[in-house]
């Protein structure tokens, strides 16, 4: 399928249609034609089913915010299984605004042009297609498998894949489901470990909004963290070594935080395994361990 564009439009070949479920219809319709379009009139819904079917989708000029978003879920709220699918990659002649691939689990993006920080769930590979970039979801690379080589200074090494290029991602390990690693040299943006239900993420730097939210399980470790850290978790861990800003664990269902600087939280001390699981994940002294605090919510 190809597309030719005039001007850049936002949430292209987004599986959520712009959170559709928050706004129903209200920003964005599935069956609406897409604008700036030349000589085709697709609409959003038309693009989504193509890359569904393993079609790619060859985007000709600059594309907006929020391309691929949830790229590869078969989304619940549709009808779907909640899992990933295979499909079709995206193909893009131009550049490309903020938050590409948000929450995306599976496929492709090549790129002609730039690409504007934060992105999404996704990392730079070695490209198999000449004068493009090449990314890909990271929790496919961990939960899938690959042969291809992610390019340095990041890396894919026993089952963890290390971020040390110092671009800001959000929704770092989205939908993860494995027993493998995250670790993030440097900062994240919003979103870490969002629906994430197994594996671990460690930010070595601080992290934004909304980390951990929607946790099933796994683990997030962070430095400091902005609001709404942990908000709707239903398990796991979120581990917070610095500070975190307002209404941490705000509508909390499941699981527990770990906190040693001000969260304004009512947590009680931590206990003996807890202890020790500090000290393994944080490689810390039993000292500094026991002056972090634990919060779960009243069973």
């Amino acid at each position: 399928m190809h597309l030719e564009l005039s001007a850049p439009v936002d949430c292209l070949c987004d599986f959520t249609y712009d959170f559709f479920w928050q706004h129903r219809g209200s920003r964005l319709s599935p069956s609406a034609v897409i604008p700036n379009q030349k000589s085709s009139s697709y609409t959003y819904e038309n693009i989504v089913s193509a890359l569904k079917n393993g079609e790619d989708v060859n985007i000709i000029g600059n594309v907006g915010k929020r391309l691929g978003s949830s790229l590869g879920v078969d989304l619940k709220f549709f009808g779907g299984t909640g899992k990933s699918l295979r499909v079709g990659s995206i193909i893009v002649d131009g550049d490309i605004d903020t938050r590409m691939g948000i929450s995306m689990v599976s496929g492709a993006i090549y790129i002609k042009g730039n690409v504007k920080e934060p992105l999404g769930n996704v990392v730079e590979m070695e490209s198999d297609r000449a004068g493009y970039r090449k990314f890909m979801s990271i929790t496919y690379l961990l939960t899938e498998g690959s042969d291809e080589k992610l390019l340095p200074p990041n890396s894919l090494e026993d089952g963890c894949i290390y971020l040390r290029d110092g671009i800001i991602r959000d929704t770092i390990g989205a939908r993860l489901n494995a027993d493998k690693k995250i670790i993030v040299d440097g900062n994240a943006g919003m979103s870490t470990g969002i629906l994430m239900k197994n594996g671990l993420i460690h930010v070595d730097g601080e992290s934004g909004m909304n980390t951990g939210v929607l946790m099933r399980g796994g683990t997030v470790i962070t430095g400091d963290a902005g609001e709404f850290a942990g908000a709707y978790m239903a398990g796991g861990s979120l581990i917070i070594k610095g500070k975190a800003k307002g209404f941490v664990g705000a509508n909390m269902k499941g699981g527990v935080i770990f906190y040693k600087g001000d969260a304004m939280l009512q947590g009680a001390p931590v206990d003996g395994n807890d202890i020790k699981m500090l000290i393994r994940l944080l490689e810390i002294t039993q000292v500094e361990a026991m002056m972090f605090k634990k919060y779960e919510v009243s069973r």
